[in-house]
């Protein structure tokens, strides 16, 4: 992550204003031809790299992202565990968000959009992690209060879980 990062800082042009690292993680559950789990890393919009959990490593999308792993191949390892990590968790919370929703059959999405933005002019930075379910908003993480914050009332069960799980705000 501080290669990523430090390189985001360094990598960017001169008349961008805002830079951005996003991570998006896809969870499926029913659906066929497709992976169950994907990953995608973004720099500044621009897809920088991908994993799911049927290749079962992390893949770097452009040479400069393999030149630079290429001199520290055991990131790019620890890359690849943490998509089959993520593989795992997302496929745990899929399973709890049907029971607790009562939807145990059909297709259903799970997303989580994470990351950090860095605002060149003014130096702000402003993280961000939020997930979503069959296309609504499920729950988003408050970084001042470490809160989670749920905009549906049947969401809320889950925010009252993700709030008394003190580890799931730990930085892994």
């Amino acid at each position: 992550m501080k290669t990523l990062l430090t390189l985001a800082f360094i990598c960017c042009t001169a008349s961008a204003v805002k830079h951005s690292l996003k991570y998006f993680l896809t969870a499926t559950s029913g659906a066929t031809n497709f992976p169950e789990f994907v990953g995608v890393a973004t720099l500044n919009d621009i897809q920088i790299g991908y994993c799911d959990n049927l290749k079962g490593e992390a893949q770097l999308k452009h040479n400069w992202m393999k030149k630079l792993f290429s001199k520290t191949p055991k990131d790019l390892k620890m890359y690849s565990d943490k998509c089959s990590r993520n593989h795992l968790l997302f496929k745990a919370n899929m399973d709890d968000f049907k029971q607790r929703l009562n939807q145990t059959e059909g297709f259903h999405v799970l997303q989580r959009m994470n990351g950090c933005e860095w605002d060149d002019e003014s130096n702000e930075t402003k993280g961000f992690n939020q997930y979503g379910y069959d296309g609504e908003d499920l729950i988003a993480l408050d970084l001042k209060d470490l809160t989670w914050i749920a905009p549906q009332a049947n969401f809320v069960v889950i925010k009252h879980l993700w709030d008394a799980n003190k580890a799931r705000l730990q930085v892994k």
